[in-house]
């Protein structure tokens, strides 16, 4: 509890230190408000505008969550192929690559072009981007098994499903925590780049990436700053929504989870 208290303390410190800078700078260089706005001009700008601001913030969400929720079946689905033979691996495995070395600024066109634009498209869009991580980090663990402790389960006359299902799958649980925890990271930024190409499908209602593009026309800069902060504190939703479920599978026999207190 005193460490947890520490960590507040000390993380409460930066953010005051930052906001200190920020201010700072802006009073040093004299920085006009449509450049740099001050801390307490974003703070009114997101008291103003807090319904447009939570509009978009649950249309990005909904979108972000869609695509990433759909990317975690489907990578552990393909991970559990890829696990099955290294043949498979050698000849397919380099095909997911793609997913992570293709630029989604590249692709997002293409798509929007094909399905057109809506939540729909921004969700495919993330989920594009977050299933390498889930395929890698999956692979990964299912294939790291001691073979001691596959010829023990074949010994006692265990099929390749009960293999899979009793051995791999639960080894492979931290790796597969690992790759949803990175791409939940990245699904806000999925949501929001999709966004940014495909607009809105209804005129003035948009998610975040949406709203960036108008404040930008509009030099609210303001309005513009909170909106990342909205992202951001999205982004970190996210985050530690994963970490959470991650520590409810895990903090009571693996290592990665368990506290200090515990050990």
């Amino acid at each position: 509890m005193k460490k947890q208290a520490i960590t507040f303390v000390t993380a409460a410190a930066i953010f005051v230190t930052l906001l200190l800078l920020w201010i700072g700078v802006i009073h040093l260089f004299t920085i006009p408000s449509f450049m740099l706005p001050s801390p307490e001009a974003v703070a009114e700008a997101a008291k103003t505008r807090f319904p447009d601001l939570l509009t978009s913030f649950g249309i990005t969400a909904a979108a972000a969550a869609g695509g990433l929720v759909a990317a975690i079946p489907v990578g552990m689905m393909v991970a559990i192929v890829f696990a099955q033979s290294p043949w498979i691996r050698l000849m397919f495995y380099p095909y997911t690559i793609l997913l992570q070395t293709v630029p989604i600024v590249a692709i997002a066109p293409l798509i929007l072009m094909w399905i057109g634009s809506g939540i729909f498209s921004v969700g495919l869009i993330t989920f594009i981007i977050c299933l390498s991580p889930i395929i890698a980090n999956t692979t990964q663990g299912l294939i790291s098994v001691e073979r001691n402790l596959v010829e023990l389960f074949i010994m006692n006359n265990a099929s390749r499903t009960q293999v899979m299902l009793h051995l791999r799958l639960p080894h492979a649980l931290p790796s597969i925590f690992t790759g949803i925890r990175i791409s939940a990271g990245i699904a806000v930024i999925g949501a929001i780049t999709g966004e940014l190409f495909a607009g809105s499908a209804r005129v003035g209602v948009g998610g975040i990436g949406y709203a960036i593009q108008y404040a930008k026309s509009q030099l609210e800069t303001d309005y513009l700053f909170a909106l990342v902060a909205a992202a951001t504190v999205l982004g970190f939703a996210f985050f530690f929504a994963v970490m959470f479920v991650e520590w409810l599978f895990l903090h009571k026999w693996h290592e990665s989870a368990r506290t200090p207190d515990a050990e």
